[in-house]
Order: structure tokens, then sequence, then C-alpha cells
């Protein structure tokens, strides 16, 4: 009985840096980076001379739920650390394989001085809210894609390990789409490196592996904080629902909740991604609680400002002083001026 109650507490309160550090961030829906220390093990360029050679995994977390930042991964360590301390020491594999309760454990020991996992081992995030995804995907005419928006996260989070003096020699990145167009792009980005871009790379790699253990951690636990801050003032009888369950639209116990919690005016909170067809469908039905809103076209001309304080008592347009004299409210009268 102590060990279900001890793997309760693991799995819902330990919160990682990654998302106890960001708030503000978080429950205000913007996104944000994140970088673990430099481990004791990884020496950095310095002065002319080369660090630690380190192999780098990537991964994501979030891709496709309605609900709930997408996060993306990384996760570095000596090169030839990484098949003994990762596979065959601690185990990591492609987080959808791993429990909750394991990954849970995996990323507590990679954030607790003095551990093996923490003294070699350095990792960052790339948190990308559902406010800014949905609005990345509704600019110019959904240019900005999920893809750009992935691609973008992945170079922004490789970049910052190496400006920090990171000697990153080997990349592996798990992919959705074709691998040889990511790889290229990767490449001519980072030519010094060697690139390696797979589907399935989570379950090759024991680094991306590792990569995804961290990019899930910091979702399920940011989507738990979010959710807690949402309920916090409810009572106990609203509380009975069953929440928003995974984030997928594909979810039952989701698409209820967005159902039951859709305000008429502004939708949802920050924690909604309004580009998904799950939210457009559901905010476009007239059997719906939102509000229909007609905006002013910006490109015909303004009214006279005056048009908008009302006409003089026998239906004629106010003449100039007529309008200053009831600028601030009602007239004052002639008396006055």
């Amino acid at each position: 009985m102590g060990d279900v109650q001890d793997a309760v507490v693991l799995a819902t309160e330990f919160i990682p840096p990654s998302v106890q550090d960001h708030p503000l961030d978080l429950h205000n829906g913007f996104s944000y980076s994140h970088y673990s220390h430099i481990p004791s093990a990884v020496t950095t360029n310095n002065a002319g001379t080369q660090g630690t050679p380190v192999v780098l995994g990537v991964d994501e977390a979030g891709r496709g739920p309605v609900i709930g930042p997408m996060v993306y991964g990384i996760f570095y360590l000596p090169i030839e650390l990484q098949h003994s301390l990762l596979a065959e020491t601690h185990h990591f594999d492609d987080s959808k394989v791993l429990t909750p309760l394991v990954r849970a454990k995996l990323m507590k020991a990679v954030c607790t001085p003095k551990t093996d996992l923490f003294q070699s081992c350095g990792w960052a995030v790339k948190s990308l809210s559902a406010q800014d995804i949905g609005a990345g995907m509704f600019k110019n005419g959904g240019a900005y894609n999920l893809n750009a928006q992935a691609m973008d996260a992945t170079i922004e989070l490789i970049r910052g390990v190496i400006e920090r003096g990171v000697n990153v020699q080997e990349i592996y990145v798990d992919t959705i789409g074709q691998p040889a167009a990511y790889q290229k792009k990767l490449e001519r980005i980072f030519p010094t490196v060697k690139i390696t871009v797979e589907k399935k790379a989570d379950s090759l790699f024991p680094c991306v592996s590792a990569a995804s253990v961290v990019a899930k951690v910091t979702r399920d636990v940011s989507c738990e904080v979010l959710y807690s801050g949402i309920t916090a003032n409810r009572t106990a009888e609203e509380l009975d629902e069953v929440g928003w369950g995974s984030g997928y639209p594909s979810d039952s116990k989701c698409v209820t909740w967005l159902k039951g919690n859709m305000d008429g005016t502004f939708g949802w909170g920050p924690e909604c991604r309004f580009s998904w067809g799950t939210v457009k469908d559901m905010l476009e039905l007239q059997s719906q609680a939102a509000k229909q809103v007609e905006w002013l076209d910006d490109d015909k001309e303004n009214n006279k400002l005056s048009q908008y304080f009302g006409v003089s008592a026998v239906g004629c347009v106010k003449t100039e002083d007529a309008e200053l004299r009831d600028w601030y409210g009602a007239s004052i009268g002639n008396d006055f001026m």
C-alpha cells in the first residue's frame, strides 16, 4: 500500500523546474524556453580549446492536442555515456511506452543534484503555448504552420546549447513528416555537426528517448498546473466533472470539457488552441453558446467622430459649437459659452 501511495505522490507532486520556474508564462499563455545547468561531466569550449564532445537528442510532446502547450525537449551528455548511462543503467525509452510513474522518476533523477544523471546530462525545453500556436497558424493565412513552429523551436534549443559553449558533435532528431528535408535544413544551419533525422528516433537512440521523457513530463505537468489554476475557485460540486482528459480532440472527456466550459464571448482561455478544427466547429455551431461578432472593416473610411454623439433636437447634425458643449456629457447651455 505504501508503494502505491508513494507512486501517486511522485507522479502528481513532482514539478520539474521547466514548469516550476515559469508560472506566469504558463498561466498567461506565453511561450518560453528553459535550460538546465551544464553538467559537471561536460566541459565547455574555452579559449580555443574544445570541450567534451556530446551527443544531443531532440523530441517533442503534445503536437496533436487541442489543449495545452507543445513542448520540444533536447537532452545531451558525453557521447561515450549515451548507451551505458541512459539505455543500460536507467532504461530510457520512448516516453509513450513508459508509465507516468517511470517518466516522473526519471525526470526527478535528472533534476536531483548528486545523481549520475544530474552530473552527466544537460537538457532544455521550448514550451510553445496553445495561444501562440494558434496565433502563429492564423497569421498570414496559415503560413506559419505547426511544422515551421516546430523547426524554429528545434533550432532555437540547439543554438542555445551551442552558444553556452557545449561542444555538440552529434544530433539525433525524431520527426513527423519527411526526415530528409528536415535533415538537410538542419545541416545547412549546423554544418559542422553530424545530424541524423529519423522517424521513431525516440525508440532508436537513447538521447532522443531521454529528450522525449523531458518533453512529455514537462507537458503533462504543465497541463495539470493549468487545470488546477482554472478550477482553483470552483466549488466541490463543480469539481465533480471528469476534467479535460488527455487534451486530444479524439478524447471524449476533452470534447465534453470544451463544450461545458465555453464562454460566449471569449471561448476559452490561453490553454486552448483556437486554430484547431474542433474548436472552430464548436464556436461556429449555432446551438453553442458563442456570440456572433462583426468587426468593422479597417479599409473603409471612418465616419466623422461627432456622428457617434447623436443629432440635434430638430434632427439635424449638430454644429461645431453644439458638439463642443456636449463633448463631456449633457449640454451646459449658452449662458456659459
